[in-house]
């Protein structure tokens, strides 16, 4: 999941003036346009290149991003010079200082974005939970210059220059409130109904995060609800987090059902509560085609072909990652479904329901099946072959 950068508020004081003539808006122009493809969780990433460096690298796609970034290894493979500072960025790790690449160049299909100031962070665990390497996270400071169509069903990305633009007429047309980053506000029932604010955030892999502090001061969900803990991942490492279900959630005019929920105790504040109550994720946003207008404050949703599809409501507590080109289990929660089938941390996963692909996103597709069970062939650190059956379960 996506970290939230540090979070300024700005607040624009008008004084009282005779009227003024109001120019028309110039029309949007079309850019470019290019394809991205998809990580777990609906997390769009998309292939750029920095400055000279002949590579095409990965960068995933966030509107949960207060900037720009660079993965530290990318800078250390390439050379990349960057120069340290004081300003700070807060993740689920805590708050820590990061050093930037200065004016720098990013290189779209079609499209060269400058004097981009990129900050630094380790995206290592990124990288090792999906399986493919992270070099970089795009968020204000390009959604700040530009009007960008997403379209999650030909898997496609339209870019425009700020201006007048026509909106599908189906679809909804919503308002956010912004910072550098949006914030919608939310209806969402469980115990009771009630409506918030919530970053917008499409660098996030799952459908709907709750701080734990909201959640206990909201009394949102049920009594009879049991969340299960799980492992996640995001700036500054891993961590636990709860899983469970909330009945019913509403973003303009449309309704979800059953959709599950992260829950989150947010020592660092990266949510801003009682400002915000947490974030909507792009597992239940990829249902919907984009239009993402920074300059004008606006976001557009259209229901796609995705907008039915079942969420994933299965629970396994394995965590499994990339490491030295392994997928390697390094996290067993306890009394999980994965402890019952007796993994171990450092098992080398080698197949999963006799696929031996080693593809952590195949992998991981067929451990988001519920109620199932399923045989994982794994190999000890003792040279041992074993055959372990995982009965999945579903979240509550």
């Amino acid at each position: 999941m996506r970290k939230l950068c540090h979070i300024a508020l700005f607040f624009l004081l008008l004084p009282a003036a005779q009227a003024q003539e109001i120019l028309p808006q110039a029309e949007a122009k079309f850019i470019t346009s290019f394809p991205f493809h998809q990580f777990s969780g609906g997390v769009m990433v998309i292939h750029a290149r920095f400055g000279d460096i002949p590579d095409s690298l990965n960068f995933i796609l966030d509107t949960g991003s207060g900037g720009i970034s660079l993965d530290s290894a990318t800078c250390e493979e390439f050379k990349i010079p960057i120069r340290a500072t004081d300003t700070s960025i807060t993740g689920i790790g805590g708050v820590r200082k990061v050093s930037f690449a200065f004016d720098r160049t990013l290189q779209l299909p079609g499209l060269r974005v400058e004097h981009l100031n990129f900050h630094v962070n380790d995206y290592e665990v990124l990288s090792s939970v999906y399986g493919e390497k992270v070099d970089g996270i795009i968020g204000y400071s390009f959604f700040s210059r530009y009007i960008v169509k997403i379209n999650f069903d030909s898997s496609m990305i339209e870019v425009y220059s700020p201006g007048k633009i026509s909106y599908p007429r189906e679809g909804t047309l919503l308002h956010p409130a912004f910072t550098n980053l949006p914030i919608q506000w939310l209806s969402i029932k469980d115990r009771r109904r009630l409506g918030f604010n919530y970053y917008f955030d499409t660098g996030a892999g799952l459908c709907l995060l709750l701080s734990e502090d909201f959640a206990k001061d909201s009394s949102i969900l049920l009594s009879k609800r049991k969340p299960v803990v799980t492992q996640a991942e995001g700036l500054g490492g891993k961590l636990q987090m709860r899983l469970t279900l909330i009945k019913e959630l509403r973003i303009g005019p449309y309704k979800f059902r059953q959709v599950p929920t992260y829950l989150y105790k947010d020592d660092y504040n990266v949510t801003s509560y009682p400002f915000t109550g947490g974030l909507l994720g792009n597992d239940l946003l990829r249902r919907f085609n984009m239009v993402i207008n920074y300059p004008n404050r606006e976001i557009h949703l259209l229901p796609n072909t995705h907008f039915d599809e079942n969420f994933d409501y299965a629970y396994t507590g394995l965590g499994i990652y990339l490491v030295s080109g392994k997928i390697m289990v390094e996290d067993v929660i306890a009394d999980s479904p994965a402890d019952k089938a007796k993994f171990k941390v450092n098992d080398e996963v080698l197949a999963v329901d006799r696929n031996f692909s080693l593809n952590m996103q195949v992998y991981k597709a067929i451990l988001q099946r519920p109620n199932e069970s399923i045989k994982v062939l794994v190999r000890r650190e003792t040279g041992e072959l074993k055959e372990l059956t995982i009965n999945t379960v579903r979240i509550r």
